[in-house]
């Protein structure tokens, strides 16, 4: 009997508690989830997003809804591992990471930290996905040889420089930022703008969304971008039904 994708749908995967190791002697907290086969075999993913979270001084952490969502979904609906940890100085149910937050400075630490694991750990094809605070450590810090391209959720352009832009240009890797219409921060029209030194950039206003992307609809339009970039192959939209055993959250951990 197929079940609908809901906001607490929980789709099967293998998950499992991660430790990442920064270059300055930090521990990070995490988790992957990568795919299973119906009879709940490790299955190689086809592809992987290394997640950066919204700015932990604001609420943002590993647990934010569409990087878990995407953890709950992607590995069984398009094959993607995905990768979520807290920055330093970051807490969640998963744990507290050491250190203290830098205002994105020392997080390059971070960050290299979580694409050495997808090396080490045998994972293909990464890509990085940031959200907010996410997207500024991705375009200061995510140019990695190992990193095939970008994609940025409501990027505010606060601490990323138009030099970490030209940066992005000339290297030549795909660079996908999505705007909600309503962002608090940078709307589509100045996105065009600021990312137009970006030659390779790819906009995407979201018509009817907002910072946070809250509601079902701005989720599944988020997955649905990213497997669309990640996977260009892949059939889409996603299936909004599941065939198989799935797992409800707990509500009250929504956020």
């Amino acid at each position: 009997m197929s079940t609908e994708i809901r906001s607490m749908t929980v789709l099967p995967a293998r998950r499992e508690d991660i430790e990442l190791h920064t270059a300055d002697g930090l521990t990070l907290v995490g988790e992957l989830a990568t795919p299973v086969n119906p009879d709940g075999s490790p299955r190689t993913p086809a592809a992987t997003l290394v997640t950066l979270h919204p700015l932990p001084t604001h609420g943002g952490y590993m647990d934010s809804h569409v990087l878990r969502k995407a953890s709950w979904r992607l590995p069984a609906l398009a094959d993607i591992a995905v990768l979520r940890f807290n920055t330093r100085g970051t807490s969640s149910p998963r744990g507290t990471s050491e250190g203290a937050f830098d205002e994105g400075r020392a997080e390059r630490f971070d960050v290299h930290a979580a694409i050495e694991f997808t090396e080490f750990h045998d994972l293909p094809h990464p890509w990085l996905v940031g959200w907010s605070f996410g997207t500024e450590l991705t375009l200061m810090h995510g140019l990695d040889p190992l990193i095939e391209g970008a994609i940025l959720l409501s990027p505010p352009l606060h601490r990323a420089t138009d030099a970490d832009l030209d940066a992005w240009s000339a290297d030549g890797r795909p660079l996908v930022a999505l705007i909600p219409e309503h962002d608090d921060y940078l709307r589509p029209e100045q996105a065009r703008e600021r990312f137009a030194r970006v030659r390779q950039a790819e906009i995407i206003g979201v018509d009817g969304a907002k910072h946070l992307w809250v509601g079902e609809p701005s989720v599944r339009r988020v997955l649905n971008e990213i497997v669309g970039h990640v996977r260009p192959d892949f059939p889409l939209p996603l299936p909004t039904t599941w065939d198989g055993p799935v797992q409800q959250a707990d509500p009250e951990e929504d956020r």
